[in-house]
């Protein structure tokens, strides 16, 4: 039985019924780069050509602006096999992307130390 909303591409007992890299046609390397917090967002145009049903999801969810990541998560794929959806889409110019802003310096000694000392207290 499928997941409400999920349509046939999910059951409840078995999981996914079409591997994830028969969704990107068994590509693993998108064309464009994208990070984890890379933001997507539709244009708004029309993609030329025919786009699977994970496509058309992609592009749904990304009518406000949503991390690669975000994207991965609610369509329940993995990060790989999103990237390679979401360049198609931005390859066809139904996507647009921008990487993401770092408000401080990914390398500042203070953050890695305090992530470091975090970490130590979970442990």
């Amino acid at each position: 039985m499928a997941a409400a909303g999920d349509g046939p591409w999910l059951d409840d007992a078995a999981g996914r019924l079409v591997r994830p890299f028969t969704v990107s046609n068994g590509r693993t390397r998108p064309t464009v780069a994208l990070d984890l917090m890379s933001q997507v967002m539709a244009t708004g145009a029309t993609p030329l050509g025919h786009l699977g049903p994970e496509h058309a999801q992609a592009l749904d969810l990304c009518r406000a602006p949503l991390p690669v990541a975000e994207v991965a998560a609610h369509l329940r794929l993995p990060v790989a096999v999103t990237k390679v959806l979401l360049s198609d889409l931005v390859d066809c110019g139904a996507l647009t992307t921008k990487p993401p802003a770092f408000h401080h310096n990914p390398t500042d000694r203070a953050l890695l130390e305090a992530v470091l000392d975090g970490l130590r207290r979970q442990l």
